[in-house]
């Protein structure tokens, strides 16, 4: 471990305030603050004395390579100067609109500062005011110059030899500046991080290589070196992952230590009567999920698994065996879909799989006739219903099961942490249902330990034997009608489906993309003028959506228009072609679902992708989707490029966001945490031991609410 950064110098230490520091205290009374400068901390979440503290940078200037106006060199470094404003003039160029700012270093020469189409820069210059900038500089005499250097503002007693080596870059508001937060938490530092309560035990600092809690705030603010950035950061990393991985571990201990569950019983004639109701062999990777799914289900305790399969793996088949076996213990089950359509889907598909069968399966949907509702109910309430298939209608009331020992949900990514602690708690039995969640939507390794740290994870990625791979092609504008061409031939000659997806339902001005009635209009008065077409998008009623995917799956339709709606679950096996308008407004993983309506059947998929404006970012996303069929690789790609916020959001799982953490950079953190936090849950369960007081006390505020923790003591 390299040595520890030191603590600040001593000029931060001979500032003491005339009141009592208070870590509570209103943020308006911190010196430099005051009632107007308070409004505006107060529109970007700071209120109070610690909000201030735990206000991290979002970057840093560095200020290393400091130099007077005689120590300027044409070395390719970025230098950095002190002056004064003495002009500024703007004129238009080849170029474009150039901005020359003249700042005069101390009398001893002058540095020209050069922006090109950006005249923003100078709402603050004024005459005479202290900047200064950094920039690669170089020599055209008598100046030197500085193309588009970075500009500090300097507090009018903000001296030279007072400036750190790395200046904090806070997000700021409206009327805010740098120096404003600068100078304040300068100010503040030395009185209010004494304040500041460990909540780790010294031996867990040393032995895991944390700075004390004080120490790593100043540092984090104002470091004196890289080291120290670097120090200060990875303490408030590792506890912000540590104390999550505390609360999903103890979640997992508490599911494993209090919960009971009906074991449901297995044996070779149970597993022979659920196989005869698939007319094909299982694949290996279902063997293995059945194997691991069968083994919790036979234990007192409750299951609690994810299941990740890759599009076209064979989930539904694995969500069929397990409710057949939880059937043949006398057991009722849920399948929850986020969607009507999909939920329909999946009554579809177990109506089918159950003919010729004593199983009833009872259906729960929003906007049902109240007699409808009420027969189902009642059949639920009797026993008669095995199976129970729904949306979140089945959570938004008291369901009255006889014997509920299975709850499945499926597409988990989209319902959240709170929504499937609600289902559990609707049940209102004594036992613990066994519970399976499944999506189709690969999970990156980090985001699974994060979002679902509380659950056994198996994964499927092997596809059905036959199964035809999907051919990806972007197209450009020119291939637009050879592509059209291909696609009225395979309808024509063949009698293939397909698909056009469309990011937006109507034109806007906002947006540069392909709407759902301008691709109608355009397609069938155009190139495909002789087939069926129709529309369909989530605005549409269920009744509405229902009757156009009859009609698609019967083959009354011949290419469907659609949003996203048909992003997940949607099962047609004529459906070969796919056509993904304004491609660079999705996602990867997006995309990956996508493609997965296609090439269900015998046939192999046709997919191609036209862009409208595709950015550096976009095109890497693409060219990933192009070249890779494997769902797994490319949500870890997608992950990489796009990040887990944008991919799934924490608000959507009621966990809070993280202030320092980032889960594609702090992936090795995150592993390290996870690994800590069980190694302490296990050694003291519930977190009892007095020097754990404070540990346990943050996990419960921070998520013991969000993951239905209750009280572990």
């Amino acid at each position: 471990m390299p040595m520890l950064p030191s603590p600040l110098p001593n000029r931060y230490n001979n500032r003491m305030s005339s009141a009592a520091p208070d870590l509570r205290s209103p943020i308006q009374f911190l010196k430099g603050v005051g009632t107007q400068r308070a409004e505006m901390l107060h529109r970007i979440g700071l209120h109070r004395a610690q909000d201030l503290l735990f206000y991290f940078p979002r970057d840093y200037q560095d200020m290393t390579e400091r130099r007077t106006f005689d120590q300027l060199e044409e070395s390719g470094k970025v230098q950095t100067i002190v002056g004064t404003i003495e002009e500024w003039t703007k004129k238009s160029t080849a170029r474009g609109e150039m901005l020359t700012l003249i700042v005069d270093c101390g009398g001893k020469g002058y540095l020209k500062g050069l922006w090109f189409k950006m005249p923003f820069i100078m709402r603050e210059f004024a005459k005479g005011r202290r900047v200064m900038l950094s920039g690669k500089p170089k020599f055209d005499y008598p100046f030197w110059i500085m193309m588009h250097p970075q500009i500090t503002y300097l507090a009018d007693n903000e001296e030279e030899e007072g400036i750190e080596p790395y200046l904090p870059i806070y997000p700021l508001t409206e009327g805010l500046k740098q120096f404003h937060l600068r100078r304040i938490l300068r100010n503040m530092l030395p009185d209010y991080t004494p304040l500041l309560e460990e909540v780790f035990p010294e031996t867990f600092l040393t032995g895991h290589k944390l700075l004390p809690i004080d120490e790593a705030v100043r540092n984090i603010h104002f470091p004196q070196s890289h080291e120290a950035r670097i120090w200060a950061r990875r303490r408030f990393v590792y506890q912000e992952l540590f104390i999550l991985q505390l609360g999903l571990a103890i979640r997992r201990q508490q599911h494993q230590t209090h919960l009971k569950a009906l074991p449901i019983k297995f044996d070779r004639h149970i597993d022979s009567r659920i196989r005869q109701r698939f007319p094909f062999d299982l694949t290996k990777a279902q063997e293995k999920v059945i194997k691991e799914i069968v083994t919790d289900m036979s234990q007192p305790v409750p299951m609690n698994r994810l299941l990740q399969g890759d599009v076209g793996s064979g989930k539904t088949c694995v969500a069929v065996y397990a409710m057949l076996l939880a059937a043949a213990s006398g057991c009722q089950s849920v399948f929850m879909a986020p969607t009507e359509v999909l939920a329909r889907q999946h009554l579809r598909t177990l109506s089918r799989m159950m003919e010729k069968s004593q199983i009833r399966i009872a259906q729960l949907f929003g906007g049902q006739k109240p007699s409808e509702r009420a027969m189902h109910l009642h059949d639920i309430k009797t026993g008669a219903a095995q199976i129970v298939v729904g949306t979140q209608a089945i959570i938004h009331s008291e369901i009255p099961f006889q014997k509920l020992g299975l709850v499945i949900i499926d597409e988990q990514h989209k319902f959240g942490v709170r929504q499937r602690a609600a289902l559990k708690v609707s049940s209102g039995i004594t036992f613990e249902p066994h519970y399976l969640v499944m999506t189709a939507t690969p999970i990156p390794r980090s985001v699974t330990m994060t979002m679902f740290g509380d659950l056994e994870v198996s994964v499927m990625n092997e596809l059905p034997p036959g199964r035809q791979p999907v051919k990806t092609y972007i197209a450009d504008a020119e291939r637009r009608t050879a592509w059209w061409d291909f696609v009225a031939r395979k309808i024509r000659e063949e009698h293939w489906q397909g698909y056009v997806v469309v990011p937006l339902i109507e034109d806007t001005e906002e947006f540069d993309a392909k709407s759902l009635q301008t691709t109608y209009d355009q397609l069938s008065s155009g190139p495909l003028k002789e087939f069926r077409l129709a529309m369909m998008h989530g605005r549409m009623s269920t009744e509405e959506k229902e009757r156009i995917m009859f009609e698609f799956r019967t083959g009354e339709i011949d290419l469907l228009i659609a949003t996203t709606v048909i992003e997940v679950g949607v099962d047609v096996p004529n459906a070969n072609l796919l056509t993904v308008e304004s491609a660079e407004r999705f996602g990867l993983s997006q995309l990956h679902q996508l493609r997965g309506r296609i090439g269900r059947g015998k046939h192999p998929g046709y997919c191609t992708v036209f862009c409208n404006t595709a950015t550096a970012e976009s095109q890497k996303r693409l060219k990933a989707f192009e070249k890779t069929p494997d769902g797994f690789k490319l949500a870890e790609k997608d992950f990489e490029i796009r990040g887990a916020g944008d991919l799934f959001g924490t608000q959507q799982h009621g966990i809070p966001p993280f202030r320092a953490a980032d889960l594609v950079r702090d992936r090795d953190v995150l592993m390290e945490a996870r690994a800590d936090a069980a190694e302490l849950v296990h050694s003291d369960p519930g977190l009892a031991l007095p020097e754990h007081a404070k540990l346990r006390k943050q996990m419960l505020n921070r998520y013991g609410a969000v993951l239905n923790l209750g009280d572990v003591g």
